[in-house]
This record gives C-alpha cells, structure tokens and sequence, in this order.
C-alpha cells in the first residue's frame, strides 16, 4: 500500500483517542541498494507516553495495518514492532547497519527478541527489518516532509495539481523548501509518477517553512489528509566515507576520492562510463541517462582529473554517480610542437622526432610541449544530479 499514508491514518486514530505523539512521525529510508526493497525502501516510527493508553495504540497499529495493506500483492510483507525503553547504543549500531548493508528477516527477528522489542510479523514480516531502524536510528541531521493525501476514488488518475502555484510556491520558499522542481526537465518534483495515495510531497528544513508551502500550492481535487515527517531524506547519511577504492564493497554508499582514468564514453541507451584508480585499484562509474545532462557535466571530466565521487555501487559493480567534488583539474594537453613557419608538425616515427609537412623541417627530439587548456568544470566545485534522478536519501548541493 503506503506506509506513510498508512502511518497518518493510525495518528488520525491515536488522536481520536486522545494518545499524542511525544514527536513528529520518523520516516526513515535504508539501504538504497537492498533486495527486496520498497520503491523508497522507508519506515516509520511513532513514539508515545507508556500509559495507560498504551494496550490500545497498539490495538490501533495493528487494526490498521491489517485492514490497510494489500496482503494480494507478493511484495507486500509487513512487519511493526513495539519497543518500551531508552534506545541503546546497540540498536543505533542496527539501524546504520540497515542503511549501510543487509539484514536478513531472521537476523532483524534475533535482534528484536535479544533487545525486548514485541514482534508483528504479517506474511513473512520483512518490514520489521525497517521498523527496528526506524525506531532506533539517531537524527543528527534531518529534514522535514509534508505529503498531502488523495481521496481513495482518485487513486490511478492524474492529480489535479496547479503547475503554476508550484513554482510559485517553490521562488518563495526555497532554499527552506528544496527539491520542488526540476527546472532543467520542466519536471514538477513533488508530484508522485505512481497510483498511490500521496498527492504531492514537500520537502523542507523547517516545518514552517512547509506550512506555508501548502497554503500556496494550489489543488483541484480534495485533500483528505496531510502528515509532516521527521525523516533521514537528504542528509548523505547513506554515504560511507572509505580510505580507498578497494576497501568499497558491492551495495554500499562511499565517498571515495580517485583519479580520473579515461575520457567518458556513452554506450547504446544513453549511460556514461568512465572509470577512477587509486593506489589500490579502479572501478568503473556510472552518469545514467535519467540524469539527463548531468551527463554532459561529467562528460567534461578527462584523464589526469582527481575528483571525489559520492554514490553507491550496483548490482554491475558499477559507482552510481550522486554528486562529485572537483579537487584537481588537468589542464595541461600535450601536443607536438608547432614549426618555425607557424604549421603544427607530426611526428616522423617512433623515436624519430616530428616534420613539417609544410616546409620540410624536421627536429630530433619527440617531446611533446605542455599547453594550458580552458576547463568548463572548476576546481573545488561540487556538481549534482537533477532532482528528477535524485535518491531519497541524497543531500542537495542548496544543504551543503
């Protein structure tokens, strides 16, 4: 179904019974690599009083999971977890481990009874792999994310958005509001591209900055519900810092600097590759063609260029570029000398120096002269993805 929509209608009920949140809802996102996963492989958390309310809320979460998820679809399996205590180093240990790596059901199962955690599986009960993270992982750094829900007749059709409202809203909120509109693709970003209930999502460093945000943003079709999540969107946090290229591993996220080994080529589909060594190794990257022109970008990139890379590695062991920083550009081109009568010459053989067609010259030696070259790409500068290609969990440049 939608979890969030799903988490919204168990604080609709928890509030008709007057049980309050202690905090916004937590939407957490993992491992943007896992099997199995979700389309934004997300959780949620709510986080209560332990009173005498409590048997209830748990009644309430229950209910609603039940009556709410499409038990007839093979990939839905969900999981929910209830947990009473302080949140201990072990379980944040968990929950970087689930955005980082793999946890099996039957590990994320072990775990929760080792740590007192009361355990709901529906079906095979994968989503108490998320739900354990969602509960446990610590927000040093986080955003905010209001998504507005449609009335359940208008599910599968086109969302009756004004266009025009969003840019408005988007030039008079951002950069506390981000990730709007992709004004290079012409793309409305907070409209889903699926048949589900969210009829738009804003995404932003501050709830009040959201508030506004949707008294601007104009629709015409009814709005049955709307919920603002804490979430881990856009904060990298699924980006692992590495010594080298070797030390990476397949599914992970890094940060990893290297040296730029080859000019970027394009394959049949439109996909660029291009690969970067260290001392303990290449690997290939990837500019796909959803990034659009972000491609030309990297398509600047040349040999002898040293950039540092921020994605993660797929299932062709190829780095799926998120963003790069620039840290040394080669612009210094070798070419063969020009002669005295202003023609460039070409070499004459192997070790046998370079001529003039022109007028005949000849000299012995086969060094090549360095000429300083104009770059489009800038030292220090961090280039990005569109938003229409952006992972959930990808920090903007605009929060950097």
């Amino acid at each position: 179904m939608c979890t969030t929509f799903l988490a919204s209608q168990v604080i609709n009920k928890l509030n008709e019974n007057g049980i309050e949140l202690l905090d916004y809802p937590r939407l957490i996102r993992l491992n943007p690599f896992a099997r199995f996963k979700t389309r934004g492989n997300g959780g949620v958390s709510l986080k209560i009083e332990n009173d005498d309310k409590a048997v209830l809320a748990r009644e309430i979460v229950l209910g609603e999971v039940e009556k709410l998820s499409m038990f007839d679809c093979d990939n839905t399996n969900p999981g929910v977890i209830f947990y009473e205590g302080e949140i201990t180093e072990e379980m944040q240990d968990y929950a970087f481990r689930a955005i980082y790596e793999f946890i099996t059901i039957e590990e994320a199962e072990n775990f929760a009874n080792d740590v007192g955690c009361e355990i709901h599986k529906f079906k095979k009960g994968r989503g108490i792999i998320g739900s354990i993270a969602a509960i446990s992982l610590p927000l040093s750094d986080y955003t905010f994310e209001l998504l507005a829900y449609r009335a359940p007749e208008n599910y599968g059709t086109k969302r009756q958005i004004d266009y025009e409202s969003v840019y408005d809203m988007d030039k008079r909120t951002f950069p506390d509001t981000f990730e709007n509109i992709d004004y290079g693709e012409n793309y409305i970003a907070i409209e889903p591209k699926t048949p589900c209930p969210v009829l738009y999502g804003i995404r932003s460093n501050t709830v009040e900055a959201l508030k506004t945000a949707k008294e601007i943003v104009k629709v015409n079709e009814p709005i049955v519900d709307s919920c603002i999540f804490k979430t881990n969107q856009h904060t990298d946090m699924h980006i692992q810092k590495t010594p080298d290229i070797a030390s990476m591993k397949q599914f992970g996220c890094y940060e990893v600097t290297g040296e730029v080994k080859n000019r970027p080529k394009v394959i049949d589909g439109g996909h660029m590759f291009f690969h970067i060594m260290d001392e303990s190794g290449e690997i290939e990257c990837g500019a796909y063609e959803p990034t659009k022109n972000f491609r030309n970008v990297v398509s600047d990139l040349r040999s002898g260029d040293v950039i540092r890379v921020f994605g993660g590695i797929g299932e062709q062991n190829t780095f799926n570029i998120e963003k790069f920083q620039v840290l040394k550009l080669n612009d210094v081109e070798y070419r063969n000398p020009i002669c005295e009568c202003g023609k460039r010459m070409t070499s004459a053989g192997k070790n046998k120096g370079f001529k003039c067609k022109k007028c005949g010259r000849k000299i012995e030696s086969d060094e090549k002269v360095p000429i300083i070259i104009s770059r489009n790409l800038k030292n220090s500068q961090f280039y990005e993805t569109p938003v229409s290609a952006r992972r959930h969990l990808s920090k903007p440049l605009c929060r950097m």
